[in-house]
């Protein structure tokens, strides 16, 4: 642990060479891959004579090398190239195109990093700098051969490292660095259940994050399980968009042993890198609010063409928000039970917890989760807890292996107060999860019992069936109003009827009544003093603007006499799943407007029942608590306060 911050400290040092030619925020475009490539160089230091040998031996022979040197190795990479870092320091004019050449003879898995990073234009500008000789003599000197530092302390060292340069770039940091409070938070919460990882030997687990960023959630995986049980192991799997993030992640991966052609680079909705997997544990923090206009041809495509068998057959978000189908796309790749399962851990803020209605991409989506009893718990965060931004945010933590407790339930955790102040704010990142709070919610997360911060519900609590009210058509018209003639002459559609809308106006001013309550002796009226027949959309057009609902007027029936509703007063209501439609109809519109039913066309797709189901899950209102005003004289004495220290400031004005 000694050597490992020595070494940390050392490489950080390097920022003293850099400062003043480099912004702080792009130390780590240097910083990072030579701390990288230093490692590969110390891994294959041992079999480096052997891999050179193989190579000069096989070259001319026209035969696939990749095998051959990767079993030379020893490692699942290798490099053919006779450069070390200190070599290239014995021909400083040509530092720059050798060192290149050095970074360009690795295997492929491992050269694709330092192209993602786009090193070469780093060492051009190093160059420029005169900074590449000082740069490379530095590296050269820091020991980090597996020897003096394990393949599990390199990587908390390259992770810390990773973490001070998202830190240093406060305004980027969010879309591809995870805080590390929230990602011990939520690995804790995600591992807290499996005794198996936690305790026996030689268990292997796999961990997938679709938006892995830097890799912060497999780090934290793998570093969750090795401080518990050493001798478990943890196969990370990834997919990453951003170039650099995934070669930052990737090298963490190499960096730590694990296999690298388990990273993929890509966008995880509309080019899945992983289709046939499935994993036992799953992490993400997708970004939040981001749309997915990008992807939507590809999207929508597999949700129409592939339904259920896809990743988004229970539905799609509105485009403006894309998080949910990051859940979807988990969901995807749970195993089932009986292969052991899987549990997912995923960020979203509060959008997926209650937008769209009933019927709705995002509704239909939660009811899918909560039908088939994934959702275990939903954890409330305290603001200001990421880089980027400060709202709220929520652990979902889901699971197709709950305990027979859980079963049917969900469990609330309202841990908004629970956040510390940080002594200075990195970015929008104000607050901050020690150890003890972690633990303290994880702890409540596994009692799952109710108290003021924790709630259980039945998963069906949070549906509802969304019921259509019809009020009966009940109009009065005004043929002699001026206004509603007015209306009616500037409506485009009245213009066109051209000699028909002139016949209409006359045959208006013919009806002697101002007011008729009738619709049937309105419209029997209205044909007595014309010539020419209406259709209905005609008609339609008058009374569109010389009738207006009146409760004591005739109430209007089809041609087959059933009741008419007004569109203008239809109405929505929402029935808990747990109480029948008709019930709460009685008791609770009923007595209001005793002429209203139940429009039972309106049915859902799925259960064909009456109604359609909508689910949504309102976190603040089952935790709201109510706080009474102050009191008058308590308000008046502030003021009163108040009032004699402005006087006292004008006074010493």
């Amino acid at each position: 642990m000694a050597q490992q911050q020595s070494n940390s400290a050392l490489i950080w040092s390097t920022a003293d060479l850099l400062r003043g030619d480099y912004k702080q925020s792009d130390y780590g475009k240097i910083i990072l891959p030579f701390t990288l490539l230093r490692r590969l160089e110390c891994v294959l230091e041992p079999t480096r004579d052997d891999v050179l040998a193989e190579y000069e031996a096989r070259k001319d022979l026209g035969i696939p090398l990749e095998p051959l040197l990767v079993r030379k190795s020893g490692h699942n990479f290798y490099n053919t190239s006779k450069f070390t870092l200190k070599k290239l320091m014995a021909d400083a004019n040509n530092i720059s195109q050798n060192l290149e050449s050095y970074i360009n003879e690795f295997s492929p898995n491992a050269r694709e990093i330092f192209e993602k990073y786009e090193f070469s234009v780093q060492i051009d500008k190093l160059n420029e700098a005169n900074l590449l000789y000082l740069i490379v003599e530095k590296f050269a000197s820091i020991d980090l051969h597996p020897q003096k530092i394990s393949n599990h302390e390199m990587g908390l060292m390259f992770e810390e490292l990773i973490r001070k340069f998202a830190e240093a770039s406060n305004e980027t940091a969010g879309e591809h660095f995870t805080p590390r409070d929230i990602v011990r938070l939520t690995t804790s919460l995600l591992f807290s259940t499996d005794d198996e990882v936690l305790t026996k030997r030689g268990i292997v687990r796999s961990l997938y994050d679709p938006t892995a960023g830097t890799g912060g959630f497999l780090s934290s995986g793998s570093e969750y399980v090795h401080e518990l049980n050493p001798d478990a192991t943890l196969v990370t799997f990834g997919q990453e968009l951003n170039p650099e993030s995934y070669a930052i992640c990737k090298a963490d991966m190499l960096i730590k042993g694990q296999d690298v052609k388990n990273i993929k680079h890509g966008n995880t909705l509309s080019d899945d890198q992983l289709k046939e997997y499935k994993f036992d544990y799953m992490l993400s923090n997708p970004p939040f609010g981001v749309e997915w206009k990008k992807v939507q041809k590809e999207v929508v495509k597999e949700h129409e063409e592939q339904g259920y068998n896809g990743r988004f057959g229970p539905g799609l978000p509105r485009v403006s928000d894309g998080s949910l189908l990051f859940l979807l796309h988990l969901i995807s790749k749970i195993q089932a039970p009986k292969d052991g399962g899987s549990r997912i851990g995923i960020i979203l803020n509060g959008s997926p917890l209650f937008t769209g209605g009933a019927g709705s991409g995002e509704s239909e989506i939660r009811r899918y989760i909560l039908e088939n009893d994934l959702l275990e718990a939903i954890i409330a965060m305290p603001n200001d807890m990421f880089f980027n931004t400060g709202i709220a945010t929520y652990i979902w933590v889901l699971s197709n292996k709950k305990e027979e407790h859980r079963k049917g339930k969900v469990q609330l955790i309202n841990a908004t107060d629970m956040g510390s102040a940080m002594r200075k704010s990195l970015g929008s990142k104000r607050k901050y999860l020690d150890e003890k709070q972690i633990a303290k919610i994880v702890r409540i997360y596994g009692e799952n019992e109710s108290s003021k911060i924790s709630k259980i519900f039945d998963t069906t609590d949070f549906g509802y069936r969304r019921i259509t009210v019809e009020r009966p058509l009940q109009l009065s018209f005004y043929p002699k109003d001026e206004e509603k003639l007015e209306a009616l002459q500037n409506d485009k559609a009245f213009v066109k009827l051209k000699e028909l809308g002139a016949e209409i106006l006359q045959a208006l001013k013919a009806i002697e009544a101002k007011k008729i309550t009738s619709r049937d002796v309105f419209k029997k009226e209205l044909n007595k003093h014309l010539q020419s027949k209406l259709t209905a959309s005609q008609f339609k057009l008058i009374q569109k603007h010389i009738a207006v609902h009146d409760d004591e007027a005739e109430l209007c029936k089809d041609s087959k006499g059933n009741l008419e509703p007004n569109p203008e007063l239809r109405d929505y209501e929402n029935v808990p799943l747990s109480e029948d439609i008709y019930e709460y109809f009685e008791r609770e519109v009923k007595p209001h407007v005793p002429l209203a039913w139940i429009d039972e066309k309106k049915k859902d797709a799925k259960d064909g029942k009456v109604g359609i189901v909508g689910y949504e899950i309102p976190f603040n209102r089952h935790f709201y608590e109510y706080k009474p005003p102050r009191d008058l004289e308590e308000i008046d004495a502030e003021l009163e306060s108040l009032t004699k220290e402005i006087m006292e400031m004008l006074r010493e004005i």
